[in-house]
């Protein structure tokens, strides 16, 4: 059995790793995940993720960042721009790895597959090569110059489910984004899910499953832990929510608010079925 709190499952995560977080911008976050790791004060973390928004935007709040590759950061709209994130990078708190969405899941695919480095394209124009770490290698069946992006092996993929097993199995409805790459990119997994239900739900259609257990070191049973993020036909993004951290993490007084007032919902996460 791999179920556990949150509080446990976070401190799996340590200083100076490498993390890839599921969803995208303001969908799926494993947000209840990110707040508990500010909460511990994790730092040195180096954030591998194409998209990323709330997430990266409170690790950057709680100074848990080392480093950001990425092709954006944002929080979508209404709400604009990534704001502490911004203001870490400006300050030089956080090295910012600026990249393009496709190549950094090409990086997330060369892990998973077992390569040193993958080929990308669609590069021509772009000044993208030029600042991020990409190479060039010859083409050994027409000798042309090819453009490759190193593997990168997250310590860690966090990611928020709908539906998980205490085994760790899990389902995603909707899209899973880049979650079940992340899944095969990474060392292990740890995942949040909104419901933990019966290994026999998986066994009746095991096509379903976007993560099998092989892959996941601790499950931990967060209803709502995505929240103020959108789960797909479980909840929308919770504006006010969301408006309301982005008006306490102006400060660090503030976020530090933020975090103590999400604790007990966030902890409310069992760990045990009932």
């Amino acid at each position: 059995m791999k179920q556990t709190t949150l509080e446990q499952a976070a401190k799996l995560v340590r200083n100076d790793q490498i993390v890839t977080i599921g969803g995208t911008l303001s969908q799926r976050i494993p947000a209840a995940m990110v707040r508990e790791l500010a909460r511990q004060g994790v730092k040195g973390l180096h954030l591998v993720k194409a998209s990323p928004g709330y997430d990266a935007d409170v690790l950057a709040a709680g100074g848990c960042l080392a480093s950001v590759r990425a092709g954006m950061v944002t929080l979508e709209q209404p709400f604009g721009m990534a704001p502490n994130f911004r203001k870490a990078a400006e300050r030089g708190e956080l090295d910012v790895i600026e990249n393009a969405c496709p190549a950094v899941m090409a990086s997330l695919q060369a892990a998973a597959y077992g390569l040193p480095f993958q080929a990308v394209a669609g590069f021509a124009g772009s000044d993208v090569p030029s600042i991020a770490p990409f190479a060039t290698v010859k083409d050994p069946f027409t000798g042309n110059d090819t453009l490759v992006v190193p593997a990168i092996r997250p310590d860690w993929a966090i990611l928020h489910v709908h539906e998980a097993d205490v085994r760790g199995n899990a389902r995603i409805y909707g899209t899973p984004v880049w979650d079940r790459l992340m899944s095969r990119a990474a060392k292990r997994v740890i995942l949040t899910a909104e419901k933990i239900v019966d290994t026999s739900h998986f066994v009746a259609q095991p096509e379903m499953t976007v993560v099998p257990e092989i892959f996941v070191e601790a499950v931990v049973h967060a209803p709502s832990g995505a929240w103020p993020t959108a789960v797909f036909d479980c909840y929308d993004i919770d504006e006010p929510a969301m408006r309301h951290y982005l008006e306490l993490s102006r400060t660090p007084d503030g976020f530090r608010k933020y975090l103590e007032e999400t604790a007990s919902q966030d902890r409310r996460a069992l760990g045990v079925a009932a």
